[in-house]
Formats: C-alpha cells, structure tokens, sequence
C-alpha cells in the first residue's frame, strides 16, 4: 500500500472523489456539487493505493495557522477494519505536523467517534447534525 499526496483534478483525484461518492454521500442520498468539489483545489488530497486501485483517502484543509480539519475520510467497504484508516490517520497527522499545523480537528460521524478515539482525538461540544448524519467535533493536538 501506497500513502500519497495527490493532485486536484488528476486521475487519482478522480477515484477519490467516486470512492468519497460510495462511502460517505450515496448512502444518504446526497452528491457532490461542482463548487465543493472547485473548493477543494487548496486542499492537501490523501489517498492510499494499492497500485492503481485507491483503497482509502482523507482531505485537510486549513483552518488557520494553528488549525487543520480532516474531512472526508474513506475506506473501501470490504476493506474496512484492515488498518489502511489507521495508516491514513498517521499520514495525515504527518504531514499536518509537517506543515506547522498544532492542532488536527474534524466533524466525526457518532458511528465512528470510537474509531478516533482510539488515536487520541477527543470529543468537543454537543452533538450537531451535518449532511443528514450525526456529528460531533473531535480534535487533537498534534505533537
């Protein structure tokens, strides 16, 4: 397995945005809009391959100077439990790091708090619903 950075707009881009489209937004009958897709361009675009088959992704954008927010996070269905979100984690908290960022938030599903939490992020404030779906914001401190 591969952990990359990749570029808007290309191929691997692409695979993202449909294994995004499978996981996180047909299941609640939603989809992407060109603008949200436009805003992604200054983004930092995480995914995992294995060759040419993309098996998860992440995206961080920046909040400010202190601030990054992990944000679509997927893993393929039957890939799922295997450890390749675990890796996509550390990646991007490196490479977060890397960037000067101190602190890594998100907007984490209730049904994958547990996930987080077992790599140090923390619940902050009252639950909210976000795209049909309950959240919570989690954050952590990155070292």
């Amino acid at each position: 397995m591969a952990l990359k950075q990749i570029d808007h707009g290309s191929n691997a881009y692409h695979q993202m945005v449909q294994l995004r489209m499978e996981i996180l937004r047909k299941p609640l009958g939603l989809s992407f809009t060109k603008e949200e897709l436009d805003n992604e361009k200054n983004d930092i675009l995480i995914a995992a391959f294995d060759e040419d088959e993309i098996l998860g992704c992440c995206i961080l954008t920046k909040i400010d100077k202190t601030h990054i927010r992990l944000r679509q996070m997927a893993v393929q269905k039957n890939l799922q439990a295997k450890g390749i979100g675990e890796s996509i984690i550390s990646f991007a908290e490196n490479i977060a790091r890397d960037n000067g960022y101190k602190i890594l938030t998100m907007h984490a599903r209730d049904s994958a708090t547990g996930f987080y939490e077992k790599f140090g992020y923390t619940i902050k404030g009252e639950q909210f619903e976000e795209v049909k779906t309950l959240h919570h914001v989690m954050e952590k401190i990155l070292v």
